[in-house]
C-alpha cells in the first residue's frame, strides 16, 4: 500500500466519523425539542389524575409501613405482634375475638404474614394478615373493637385438556406435562373404588379434561374433573360425573357406579411394604409364616381410612396388633387395621362409621418394625387377599334418569375420544 492509498484510506475515515457525529447531535436535538413540545402541554383544568392504588388484601398498602414474612417453626402470634408495639391486653383480647372465626392457634409454620403498621413514630401494627393456602387469607384487625374475617382471592378457572402415557409413575408424568400433582389426588378420589394405584404400571394411560384454578396468573389448584379416562392394565375405565338423588357421583359409559362397596387401600398416600402371602419370613420373629394381610408404609401420623361403612367390633391394644381397629361390613366382610399410633377420635367398639372416615393414624406399635398399616380382609369368615377380590359395585344410574346420562356421556366421551396421546403438553382450552 503506498502513502498516497493511506492517506486516501484516512480521510474517508474521519469524513464517516464525522456524519455519524452530526447524525447523532440531530436526534439528540430532536428529542429534546419533543421533550419540549410535551412539557408545554397542559391538562384540562377539570381532568384529575388518579395515582395508582397498591391494593391487596382489600387495603391501600401504600398507606401503611408493610411487613411481611412466614411463620417460623413454635411460633406464636403474640412473638410477632409484641414486635409491633401491640401489648399483651389486646393481643388477649385479639384471641378471644378470634377463635370463633379462625383461631390464632391454627396459625402453622412455613404460611405467609403480613404486619400493615402505622406510618408515624408508633408504627403500631393496624393488620395482621395471615394466609393459610393461596386462595383464602385471614384479616386479623388490631384497631378500635377488633375484627377477624376469612376472604378469598378472586380465582379464575382454565378449562383444560390433557393426555399422558405413564413411564414411571402418574404423580411424575402429572409433572412432565406441567400439570400441579393435585391432580393425581383427583383421580385416585374418582377411581378409589375401580383401580389400585399402587399396581400402576407402565404403559398405562389417561385422558383428563377439568378445570385448573388461578390467581391472577399463578396456578393455585384443581378444581373440578369435567370427565376422565384411564386405561389400566389393558382395561378402559371411563368417568363421567352425573347428578342423581341430589348428589354428584362418576360413572362408567354402561351408567355403573365407579364407587364400589370398598376402597381398595385404607390410605391415601404410602407404598405396599409386603404383600399377601402364605409364607413369608418375618422381619421381626425371624422365622416363615403366613401373612395373611397387606402393608402398607407411611410416615408416622399418616391418617387410615375405613374402606366402607361399618361398624367398629373392636378397637383395642393387642401385644402383636398393637392398636388396631376391626370393623363389619355386613354378613359377608370384615376388615381390620393393625399397629395405629392411635386411634381417630370417637372410634370405638359399636360406633358406625363410614367409608373414607378417618378411624386412625399410622404408626408402629406391637409386633412391627417400622410405621405401617397391616390391612386385613375377612371374606365369609376366611382371610383373602382384598386386591384380588371382585368387589361388588353401588346403586348404577336410575332407569328414569336413563336419557339424561346418555346425552352427558355421549358429549364429554366424544370429547375424550378425540383427545391424542401426543398431547402431552395438556394444551389449555377456553377458560371462564
Amino acid at each position: 500500500m503506498t502513502i498516497f492509498d493511506i492517506v486516501n484510506f484516512k480521510i474517508k475515515i474521519t469524513w464517516i466519523i464525522g456524519i455519524m457525529v452530526f447524525a447523532c447531535g440531530l436526534m439528540l436535538y430532536h428529542c429534546s425539542f419533543e421533550d419540549d413540545r410535551l412539557a408545554d402541554v397542559s391538562l384540562p383544568e377539570d381532568t384529575i389524575v388518579i395515582p395508582k392504588i397498591n391494593m391487596e388484601y382489600g387495603l391501600n398498602l401504600d398507606s401503611f409501613i408493610v411487613v411481611e414474612g412466614k411463620i417460623k417453626k413454635n411460633q406464636v402470634l403474640s412473638t410477632i405482634l409484641l414486635k409491633h408495639h401491640i401489648p399483651w391486653p389486646e393481643i388477649d383480647r385479639l384471641v378471644k375475638k378470634a377463635k370463633p372465626t379462625y383461631s390464632v392457634r391454627k396459625l402453622s409454620s412455613g404460611k405467609n404474614f403480613t404486619v400493615l403498621c402505622k406510618k408515624d413514630s408508633t408504627e403500631k401494627a393496624q393488620y395482621f394478615i395471615y394466609e393459610p393456602n393461596s386462595i383464602d387469607y385471614v384479616v386479623y384487625d388490631l384497631r378500635g373493637e377488633m375484627k377477624v374475617e376469612v376472604k378469598q382471592r378472586e380465582v379464575r378457572e382454565v378449562r383444560r385438556e390433557v393426555a399422558g402415557v405413564i413411564n414411571s409413575s402418574l404423580y411424575q408424568t402429572l409433572m412432565d406435562i406441567k400439570c400441579s400433582p393435585a391432580l393425581a389426588m383427583e383421580l385416585s378420589e374418582i377411581y378409589a373404588w375401580s383401580i389400585d394405584f399402587y399396581r400402576i404400571q407402565k404403559g398405562d394411560r389417561f385422558k383428563v379434561i377439568f378445570k385448573e384454578q388461578y390467581v391472577e396468573d399463578t396456578r393455585v389448584g384443581v378444581g373440578k374433573v369435567e370427565t376422565a379416562l384411564f386405561e389400566h392394565h389393558g382395561e378402559t375405565f371411563y368417568a363421567f360425573p352425573f347428578e342423581q338423588n341430589k348428589t354428584v357421583d362418576y360413572f362408567d359409559e354402561n351408567a355403573k357406579s365407579l364407587r364400589k362397596a370398598f376402597l381398595k387401600s385404607p390410605l391415601k398416600y404410602g407404598r405396599i411394604s409386603s404383600s399377601f402371602s402364605r409364607r413369608r419370613y418375618h422381619p421381626v420373629q425371624k422365622r416363615w409364616k403366613a401373612h395373611l394381610g397387606t402393608d402398607y408404609a407411611a410416615p408416622k401420623g399418616t391418617p387410615i381410612l375405613a374402606v366402607g361403612d361399618g361398624v367398629v367390633s373392636d378397637a383395642r391394644y393387642k401385644k402383636f396388633n398393637g392398636n388396631y381397629v376391626k370393623i363389619k361390613h355386613n354378613s359377608t366382610y370384615t376388615t381390620q387395621y393393625l399397629h395405629m399410633s392411635k386411634f381417630a377420635k370417637g372410634v370405638k367398639r359399636g360406633k358406625f362409621v363410614r367409608q373414607g372416615q378417618v378411624i386412625g393414624y399410622v404408626g408402629s406399635t406391637g409386633l412391627a418394625t417400622g410405621p405401617h398399616v397391616c390391612f386385613r380382609f375377612w371374606k365369609n369368615g376366611k382371610q383373602v387377599n382384598h386386591r384380588r377380590e371382585k368387589l361388588p359395585p353401588s346403586l348404577p344410574v336410575e332407569k328414569k334418569l336413563m336419557p339424561q346420562f346418555k346425552v352427558v356421556k355421549d358429549s364429554l366421551k366424544k370429547e375424550l375420544d378425540a383427545i391424542p396421546y401426543e398431547n402431552s403438553k395438556g394444551a389449555a382450552l377456553a377458560g371462564m
